[in-house]
């Protein structure tokens, strides 16, 4: 069954950007947008996408979420043997893209990427719920597996290993990402597709303001 999609839009009305009125600094902007998502109850509002290239040059995006948000860098975990991390290990440029319908508001971002230090890593391993710790020592990320019943097995003697550890250790194989912007665009959706675009544009240790045709 086909059905026409060709003709559905929205005509965005919720609120403007301007140049004059928003944060000098793009990471107290992010802050101001992300509370705001925070505030309104939107479902899953610290996810976004994170685009890689890997070694051939071929892209590849998936939803992953943020976990901190430093002065000068945005900061997320993963394990370091998944497709992603092979991709930053041959090229650290990426692109991570916030979508807040319910706002009406985009973020997108090019960023330098690094891993963060173990002290980091560890601190928010430790933080992390036991089941989700369990869960990180017993998938094999992005790697082939036979079956659901084989990664449930997997578990199993994850949870066996560590039944009678308290503090379960961070896997060697298992950190953080440090991105650090040289571009942030803040994208409010206005009527008849004219839309407000603001780009901050990093040269040297400042920030340039811009605004760019929707």
């Amino acid at each position: 069954m086909n059905r026409d999609i060709s003709s559905l839009r929205e005509n965005y009305s919720k609120d403007i950007l301007d140049t004059s009125t928003v944060n000098a600094n793009p990471f107290v902007q992010f802050k101001e947008w992300l509370y705001k998502a925070l505030d309104e109850g939107l479902p899953e509002p610290t996810a976004f996408i994170l685009s890689t290239v890997n070694q051939d040059g071929m892209p590849s995006g998936r939803t992953i979420l943020l976990k901190e948000i430093w002065d000068d860098a945005f900061v997320f975990f993963t394990n370091y043997e998944s497709h992603k991390a092979q991709d930053i290990m041959h090229n650290s440029h990426v692109a991570a893209t916030f979508l807040w319908l319910g706002l009406e508001r985009q973020i997108r971002i090019k960023a330098n990427v690094k891993k963060v230090s173990r002290e980091v890593t560890d601190a928010y391993f430790e933080s992390r719920p036991r089941g989700s710790k369990l869960g990180a020592w017993a998938s094999p990320q992005s790697q082939l597996i036979s079956s659901r019943e084989a990664l449930d097995q997997r578990l199993k003697d994850v949870e066996s290993r560590f039944e009678e550890v308290e503090d379960i250790p961070t896997p060697e194989f298992w950190g953080g990402y440090a991105m650090y912007p040289t571009e942030i665009e803040f994208w409010q959706g206005r009527r008849d597709r004219l839309h407000d675009r603001i780009l901050y544009s990093k040269e040297k240790d400042n920030w340039l303001i811009n605004r760019m045709a929707p």
